[in-house]
């Protein structure tokens, strides 16, 4: 299936992020293929359609599909290349029809057609060390929140700490839930957590099973605010021994 554009587009707030897009920029004026390399949610696909924006794209794990549009198209951005189920075939397809070809991969491929193909490859370092693209990257994200959610969703980034475990693709989400839960009522949380258990009742033990969806944000608050589990114990109502246990029983979310 023919996949949209990436959601997230190029940001080039960093220098690594300046040098990728300048080598787009490039591509742009030459009729070369070349291979972008980097980790999912770096902004590969953004970057491909940026070179070729009116070429559809195309995950490399549809083969049937992709042989078709190579077989009709003058130009095409295939992603994930080196997911594909018979590479080889693929390579010999795209030299055969002289198809122009921006292609993405998590990492370098060492299959003898590659460098006949791929003129130019270059690599899309990881956010983690493209320290100014993230903070471009959530105040996008948080305008985007702020226009399907309403509000002003701005958020304090001395107290944020970025979710960069999928790059742009885990951040995207963390901004949002972030906004989401800013204005969240009793009722919509409870109905939050009422749907992501629905599905998973039917043991003889979850009361307890589930407890920790309930302790482990109010015990983490309130270490956080309080700053003591002497002082938490107090404000909860708790014995100190059985708050000690708690936070023992759910050392893994804490």
């Amino acid at each position: 299936m023919v996949q949209a554009v990436d959601v997230t587009s190029f940001i080039t707030a960093s220098e690594a992020s300046k040098k990728a897009f300048n080598t787009a920029s490039l591509l742009k004026t030459l009729s070369v293929n070349a291979l972008i390399i980097g980790e999912s949610g770096v902004g590969k696909k953004s970057l491909a359609s940026f070179v070729l924006p009116d070429a559809p794209v195309i995950d490399a794990s549809n083969f049937k599909e992709l042989s078709l549009l190579l077989q009709s198209s003058n130009e095409i951005i295939i992603t994930n290349i080196d997911k594909s189920p018979n590479i080889n075939t693929l390579l010999e397809t795209i030299i055969k029809n002289r198809v122009r070809v921006i292609a993405t991969s998590s990492h370098l491929l060492h299959e003898p057609l590659i460098d006949e193909i791929f003129s130019i490859k270059f690599d899309i370092l990881p956010l983690s060390k493209r320290n100014e693209d993230v903070v471009k990257l959530i105040e996008k994200f948080s305008l985007e929140a702020s226009s399907i959610f309403g509000g002003d969703n701005h958020i304090d980034l001395d107290s944020f700490t970025p979710d960069l475990s999928d790059n742009a693709n885990s951040l995207r989400r963390q901004v949002m839930v972030n906004c989401l839960l800013e204005d969240i009522q009793d009722k919509e949380l409870m109905d939050i957590i009422g749907h992501y258990i629905g599905s998973k009742l039917g043991s003889n033990n979850d009361y307890k099973k589930f407890l920790y969806l309930y302790e482990v944000p109010l015990i983490k608050e309130g270490l956080k605010r309080f700053k003591s589990q002497l002082q938490l114990s107090d404000k909860l109502g708790l014995n100190r021994n059985t708050l000690r246990k708690k936070i023992s029983d759910n050392q893994n979310y804490l």
